[in-house]
């Protein structure tokens, strides 16, 4: 089912964060419907270094075409601010719609970005993101490839006014809004009020962000139509590489951590080495 015709049912989709394909597939076995391949996770994890626009769009289209090659899942994609303008913008929903995403997610930050949960950002106009909304939508090569309108408005300009920029993205084209970094219950809330019945509304958690985490079942009884959860399995594995190699360093061997780890059959279960081994077998014609 695409992601177009899921988002008519009334149940939210909760979509977790992803940055390669061993992430997208331990994802997919655990059943969930969508996944986000989050800008932050990939900077996080490619480069080591935060969120603050140093990803590039050929970075993380390579990224959405391997996770294609893994999962058959609909994929929301991190478009940032579609790497420069309008046009820019139009390069970003091709190179992305023909690696295989499902979804687009652009923000009205000037660039390069920050993460939506760090201070001190700044905005384009509302009438120049409007025109990068209107811009991907022109070029994308399927109606079944959503954009999703971000606004970074409300550390910025306060709240109303991104409620207003929300409004001006719907009418240029969005097919999904996504007010960010909500500071309260009361403000998840009103954003779901103000566009209910009107257009599918996408919330975000981050773990110590500026939004207080909400449970999926609690955002759709708000109307929230899709919950991300971007940087945490980064935030899980940087963890657990941290002890990892402090065990490691102290005790040089890794039998103290054996039961935090898979071994090297665990593994090869888990990524599917047998049946890709099998399959290649089953293509071999050579008699001799």
């Amino acid at each position: 089912m695409s992601l177009k015709k899921r988002l008519q049912q009334d149940n939210i989709l909760v979509a977790p964060g992803v940055y390669d394909g061993l992430t997208a597939s331990i994802a997919t076995e655990a059943g969930f419907e969508v996944l986000y391949l989050s800008g932050a996770a990939v900077s996080y994890t490619r480069l080591g270094r935060p969120d603050i626009g140093l990803t590039a769009v050929t970075e993380m289209t390579d990224a959405m075409a391997l996770i294609a090659d893994r999962t058959e899942l609909p994929v929301i994609i991190d478009a940032d601010t579609g790497f420069g303008n309008a046009l820019n913008a139009q390069r970003t929903m091709r190179l992305y719609e023909r690696a295989g995403a499902s979804a687009l997610q652009v923000e009205d930050q000037t660039y390069p970005k920050r993460c939506g949960h760090l201070a001190d950002k700044s905005l384009i106009s509302p009438g120049e993101m409007a025109g990068k909304v209107k811009a991907m939508a022109d070029v994308r090569n399927s109606d079944e490839t959503l954009i999703i309108a971000r606004t970074d408005a409300i550390a910025v300009e306060g709240f109303s006014a991104a409620i207003d920029r929300a409004e001006l993205y719907l009418e240029a084209g969005a097919d999904v809004l996504f007010i960010e970094a909500p500071r309260s219950r009361e403000q998840l809330s009103e954003v779901a009020r103000h566009f209910e019945n009107r257009v599918p509304l996408l919330a975000n958690m981050v773990e110590g962000g500026a939004t207080p985490i909400t449970g999926a079942d609690d955002l759709e009884e708000l109307g929230y139509s899709i919950v991300i959860f971007p940087g945490g399995i980064v935030r899980a594995i940087a963890r657990t590489a941290g002890d990892y190699y402090e065990s490691l360093r102290k005790n040089g061997s890794n039998r103290p951590f054996a039961d935090r780890m898979f071994d090297f059959d665990g593994l090869n279960s888990v990524i599917g080495t047998a049946e890709m081994l099998a399959k290649g077998v089953s293509y071999d014609r050579n008699e001799s």
